[in-house]
């Protein structure tokens, strides 16, 4: 199988990032069709992501997509079935080269030993009965005979390991390459399937959208889920104060809306990361951490959203029953408390996010203003396209792993989710004292 040698570029990340969520945002905003068709760009698109599982035959109704899954099937229990083998030949190929070594080493000082060993017995023989001498005679003769028998013994074991570990060797050998050609002509089977359907496609969709009944309306199910997500947009709406807080509620409400598109790219990245070990045995150094990092992100920036909306968790035994003016005085009595804690993470997350621009590190203008070694204005004047571009400047703290990528971007989402989360308190203070006024 070829290998898939790939390594998401910092920049990548971060556009991706941004620029998937408003993608996606457009398209979930467009008029929904009431006429059901198939799309040929969604067909493309599937056959990309799940061709080798020919999900772009079921997509269409087409049963020969039943036909790519043994052969993916295949794919998988090969490489399993190879690692087993690598794993089998891996260690039986340590031993034979340790054995190997062994008797190379124990055979070196065994003829050394021997060489010198007729030497020590006429120094033994030479010396006076009973001297210091003769015991030093003794003790190196005694050496010698102990290091020629164990070696002798050393290298009799390592010829019985190299006797009964190299036919196995062999033999696993020849297992792991068997499995590595199968894996390699049912990967390329199904690659030729995919490309052979991916000029068919357009007539599939064609033929797929003839037999379709002349205006066919959408499943119940589909309109169901219109309904739902146009309800949860009336309810969202909901939230939104009047006055000048209300800006401060649609930022809220976007922020929450922009990060919710982030679990559609873990989906694809996961899919690539399973992709990449199951099928090309090539796992990634960096899907893992990418994610972990995105959900912390996206946890942070959606806090005032859930605030917005009320959707954290809580206890509301005693607050529940409750009139809505009453509500309003508990919340402006315990808001004393969350901007405590708001104020404390968003001073916090400050700190954080400067520490990490000025770690010792950091070799670009920002890390140097950031530690105070130039000003303000020289690290302005002095700006210019290569602090971005410039594979050799790192402007603060980056990850431990092989990947590298910079961590004081997440520092600083902290505080963007920390500032948010103040304003939607602000906002709701707002709202809380009108409604104690009788205003709202």
């Amino acid at each position: 199988m070829p290998n898939i040698d790939f390594t998401l570029p910092h920049w990548a990340y971060w556009v991706g990032l941004l620029v998937f969520p408003l993608v996606a945002a457009a398209l979930a905003k467009r008029p929904r069709k009431t006429e059901r068709r198939y799309v040929l760009g969604l067909g493309y698109f599937i056959l990309l992501t799940g061709g080798m599982l020919g999900l772009h035959r079921f997509y269409l109704k087409n049963l020969l997509g039943l036909l790519f899954i043994p052969v993916f099937i295949a794919i998988l229990y090969a490489n399993a079935q190879g690692q087993g083998a690598r794993a089998t030949l891996s260690d039986l190929t340590n031993a034979v080269r340790m054995a190997e070594r062994t008797t190379q080493r124990e055979g070196d000082r065994v003829k050394t030993a021997r060489t010198e060993l007729p030497k020590m017995k006429a120094e033994l023989a030479a010396a006076e009965p009973g001297s210091f001498a003769e015991k030093r005679a003794q003790r190196n003769v005694q050496r010698a005979e102990d290091r020629i028998k164990q070696g002798e013994d050393r290298i009799a074991a390592a010829r019985a390991t190299l006797t009964n570990d190299r036919p196995p060797m062999e033999a696993a050998t020849a297992q792991l390459a068997r499995w590595r050609s199968l894996s390699r002509y049912a990967f390329w089977l199904i690659l030729a399937a995919m490309a052979v359907d991916a000029l068919l496609l357009p007539l599939l969709v064609r033929r797929a959208n003839a037999r379709l009944p002349a205006h066919e309306e959408i499943s119940e199910t589909e309109r169901a889920l219109q309904e739902l997500e146009a309800a949860e947009n009336k309810e969202d709406s909901r939230h939104i104060s009047a006055g000048w807080s209300g800006w401060i509620d649609r930022l809220s409400l976007w922020a929450g809306e922009f990060v919710a598109y982030w679990a559609v790219i873990a989906v694809f990245v996961y899919y690539f990361e399973v992709i990449s070990r199951y099928v090309f045995n090539s796992p990634t150094n960096w899907a893992h951490e990418a994610m972990y990092l995105m959900f912390g992100m996206q946890y942070l920036i959606s806090g005032a959203y859930a605030m917005l909306t009320e959707s954290h968790v809580r206890v509301d035994i005693f607050y529940a029953p409750l009139s809505p003016r009453r509500k309003a005085w508990v919340d402006l009595f315990t808001s004393v408390f969350f901007f405590i804690f708001a104020g404390t993470l968003l001073m916090t997350s400050y700190i954080f996010a400067m520490d990490a621009i000025a770690v010792s590190t950091g070799n670009g203008l920002l890390s140097q203003w950031a530690r105070g070694e130039i000003p303000t204005e020289q690290m302005l004047a002095n700006w210019n396209m290569a602090q971005w571009s410039d594979t050799n400047i790192r402007w603060g703290e980056i990850s431990f792993n092989e990947w590298e990528v910079p961590l004081w971007p997440m520092k600083w989402v902290m505080v963007i989710g920390a500032l948010l989360l103040v304003l939607q308190g602000v906002s709701k203070f707002a709202k809380d004292v009108r409604a104690v006024m009788g205003r709202a």
